[in-house]
């Protein structure tokens, strides 16, 4: 049994050398294939040629790259030599940059192309150390473009390779010697988080911390061996990252994509994939290109577009209560929910056969004809989504998880799913407790801790920090708040840091609103604020080419397309849009009504307002429309 992951690539490789395992496109869009023999051979000459620049066990490797092939080869080329990778993408900032290569002392450092490169040496001065960068670029030349710096030394990922090589030729089993070293509790890699919360912080995790979530997700997901997945997420976060070494343990394939709605639509039917895993805003972009795909039909076709999606919702709801998988927040009495489902799943199971062959079946077809689920993580999946998606027969499994558990902790069963949560991985222990430290009763918000071996080993020199979040029983502070259910599934509810406070002392988490009102067609973000205020506001990002539909099919006129916010009609409409989503109806207290909301004109940027999994930084909105949050309370 393998206790590290070149152990796994290795012994993989010896039962499945002949099945794919890169899928990855040419500049024409064409997917070419890699197998698992001739990867681990890549892996190996590549670990070869980083030894001879002088990496070794406990060295810190960085690697500044979005997705490629050759990422995961670098990674496990690094690994192989008991090494550590420290990862991050193409959206970092060269403060960061600085920070995370400095305070590894990394002396070797990829680098995915000549804009990441630049972005270094322009730090070379910072970064006494850094001996030699590596472009991952195999395309172009771009070593040849790039400034030669006195102090760092440019080589080509070719001419590494060929480095590996020719040492290679002199001891062949050097490498292989290497990964027999191994052990569990190595260093594997140092993920600096983009954080919501401020400065990065570098999460230590080891071999073992992603071969236990190896071992405990094949028994809550149906793996199949040789199954294709599509890869959108920024492989260098840890999500996408679990979700690589899964690919491996079970020797399937794993095709690149982007998370561009065009793009990863084209590549799901030519890659056919079984599996994707994506953060909740793809899903939600997903379901809004249907929505926007519909409005352009018939009269006809849209009446029979959203009477079957009623029709799927309602049938999954029903059958919900016929098979016992509501989410018992308070005691359910199942007789009685049978009853209540029975008769309109007898009745709505024809219209939902009718709208499978009629709607369905066509919007399926996007996502190619292998498809089992999806996975999505980085964020729980509002409520919309998850019953959209059931309603048209595309099963979603929602995760929940941090970097620093490596990251699942929590994962939707999906043989037994039930709505709105999740259960925790299989020997991994979950508590919830209230801020005295008790645990609490299901049905009552408290601050989730969990514990098993997939805990970080803590933050890189930062032991402070590790004892503020890791106490003396081994339990980790999430930061985030759950609710139990009556039968062990838990539901996120936000964070706790999130947690907005009313100058009258009432206590709102922010994420469940503004989940609501990213389900009008009209707003595509929402941040809710008004810590220590009177009431709540919002900041909203709309989406103007919906609102320029609106505007052309109302005959409101207008100047120009960066004219139609400031139209006391569409202030008009995004208002009764925001009253509607925020309301008693949909069970919302009156102090969680949002009173005023301020129009943001240019969309959230990862790297500005999102981290790496589109997740809002709430910090840095604070800092980036202070004036705007003060003129919403003045």
């Amino acid at each position: 049994m393998y206790d590290t992951l070149p152990k796994l690539l290795q012994q993989i490789t010896g039962s499945y050398g002949s099945h794919e395992v890169q899928l990855s496109k040419d500049d024409e869009g064409v997917f070419h294939p890699v197998t698992y023999q001739t990867f681990y051979a890549e892996v190996l000459q590549l670990a070869a040629g980083l030894h001879t620049l002088g990496v070794a066990r406990g060295s810190a490797v960085g690697l500044i790259s979005d997705n490629r092939k050759e990422w995961l080869a670098a990674d496990l080329a690094i690994l192989s030599l008991g090494a550590a990778d420290v990862p991050r993408g193409r959206d970092a900032m060269p403060y960061e940059l600085q920070f995370i290569l400095k305070v590894t002392e990394s002396k070797v450092c990829f680098a995915e192309n000549a804009e990441q490169a630049r972005k270094i040496l322009d730090l070379a001065n910072e970064l006494p150390q850094l001996e030699t960068l590596i472009i991952m670029d195999t395309v172009h030349h771009v070593t040849d473009e790039l400034p030669r710096s006195a102090s760092i030394n440019i080589l080509s990922y070719g001419e590494v390779m060929a480095e590996g090589a020719a040492f290679a030729r002199k001891d062949p089993q050097f490498v292989e010697k290497e990964i027999a070293k191994g052990k569990d509790e190595d260093l594997a890699t140092i993920i600096f988080t983009s954080g919501t919360t401020g400065e990065p912080k570098g999460v230590m995790l080891t071999h073992r911390n992603f071969l236990f979530q190896l071992e405990q997700l094949p028994k809550v997901i149906d793996f199949h061996k040789g199954e294709r997945w599509l890869s959108v997420l920024p492989v260098w976060h840890s999500f996408e990252r679990i979700l690589q070494y899964v690919i491996i343990s079970q020797a399937s394939a794993i095709a690149y994509s982007k998370p561009i709605g065009k793009i990863m639509l084209v590549d799901l039917q030519r890659v056919n994939p079984a599996w994707m895993g994506s953060v909740p805003r793809i899903w939600e972009a997903v379901k809004a290109g249907v929505y926007q795909n519909v409005k352009g039909k018939s009269p006809v076709a849209k009446a029979l577009f959203h009477f079957f999606v009623w029709v799927g919702a309602n049938h999954a709801a029903a059958l919900n209560l016929v098979s016992n998988r509501m989410p018992q927040f308070t005691r359910r009495f199942y007789p009685f929910d049978f009853l209540l489902g029975i008769i309109p799943l007898v009745l709505l199971t024809p219209f939902k056969l009718l709208g499978n062959v009629l709607v369905f079946k066509t919007i399926k077809k996007k996502f190619g004809t292998n498809f089992r689920a999806g996975v999505s993580g980085g964020g729980s999946l509002p409520s919309s989504v998850d019953k959209f998606f059931k309603a048209i027969g595309v099963t979603l499994l929602d995760g929940y998880g941090l970097t620093e558990t490596a990251p699942v902790i929590g994962l939707r069963n999906i043989k037994r799913q039930v709505p709105g949560t999740v259960s925790p991985l299989p020997e991994t222990e979950i508590k919830i407790v209230d801020d005295s430290g008790n645990p609490v009763k299901p049905g009552q918000k408290g601050v989730i801790y969990a514990r098993g071996r997939q805990v970080m080993k803590g933050y890189y020199k930062r032991p402070d920090l590790t004892a503020a979040v890791i106490d003396k029983d081994g339990w980790i502070n999430t930061g985030d708040i759950g609710v139990w259910t009556h039968r062990g599934e838990y539901a996120i509810k936000g964070r706790a840091k999130d947690t907005i406070v009313l100058s009258g002392g009432e206590n709102i988490e922010p994420v469940p609103i503004e989940s609501r009102i990213r389900e009008s067609e009209y707003i595509e973000q929402a941040v809710v604020v008004g810590q220590d205020q009177k009431y709540l506001a919002a900041l909203i990002v709309p989406d103007t080419k919906q609102l320029e539909l609106y505007v052309k099919d109302n005959n409101i006129p207008y100047m120009a397309r960066f004219d139609i916010t400031e139209l006391p009609e569409v202030r008009e409409l995004l208002n009764s849009e925001i009253n509607e989503m925020v309301s008693a109806k949909n069970g919302f207290k009156s102090f969680e009504r949002i009173n005023r909301f301020a129009i943001l004109n240019s969309p959230f940027k990862i790297g500005q307002e999102l981290s790496a999994k589109q997740e809002v930084m709430r910090h840095k909105i604070n800092q980036l429309y202070a004036k705007e949050i003060q003129s919403l309370f003045s």
